[in-house]
């Protein structure tokens, strides 16, 4: 779908997209909240559209399997599977180093539940890969995506928790029960 189309959707639905342009960096990690349910991914794509560049996901394996696994995969879904022990830092950081564009974005919680603390999956990602995090808020309220300045992780990781923590807290998600408070 052409970008025009997608921002008349957009604006159709009422949706803003404000903060940074993430077309100006080829390689970033988007940490993407409150994930509350799974209209998040419809208002990914639309902001993804609308952008005109590309951003793929990260989804439970179980997403892409038959009969309708390809349209995820089409989407540019990236299959997790959370039962099994692999490295997905080093798969990820690999995909970011052998591609001279490439950015994906993922939820920092890793559910669409409540929760009280943070997945550090993303930290030990953009660390491994050497690239930039930007955390965008789905703030459904208010019907805006917004995008953060972006920032290389320190090596302090609990640090940095807090800081996506922040936030993304008091933001409300489609479910404003799960969001983080």
């Amino acid at each position: 779908m052409n970008r025009w189309m997608w921002n008349l959707i957009r604006k159709g639905f009422g949706w803003t997209i404000e903060g940074f342009d993430i077309n100006s960096i080829p390689k970033v990690l988007i940490v993407v909240g409150p994930h509350t349910s799974g209209w998040d991914v419809l208002v990914g794509l639309m902001t993804r559209g609308s952008l005109g560049c590309r951003i793929g996901f990260m989804g439970k394996h179980t997403l892409f399997k038959p009969p309708f696994g390809f349209i995820f995969r089409w989407l540019g879904g990236v299959p997790v599977d959370r039962t099994q022990k692999s490295n997905l830092v080093d798969i990820m950081a690999s995909y970011f180093k052998s591609n001279n564009e490439f950015r994906i974005a993922m939820s920092p919680e890793g559910t669409r539940q409540k929760v009280d603390r943070l997945k550090t999956g993303f930290y030990y990602i953009a660390r491994k890969a050497e690239i930039p995090i930007i955390m965008t808020t789905l703030d459904y309220e208010h019907k805006r995506v917004v995008f953060s300045e972006p920032f290389y992780p320190s090596d302090d990781v609990e640090k940095e928790l807090q800081r996506v923590w922040n936030y993304f807290k008091g933001i409300n998600g489609y479910h404003p029960e799960l969001s983080i408070q």
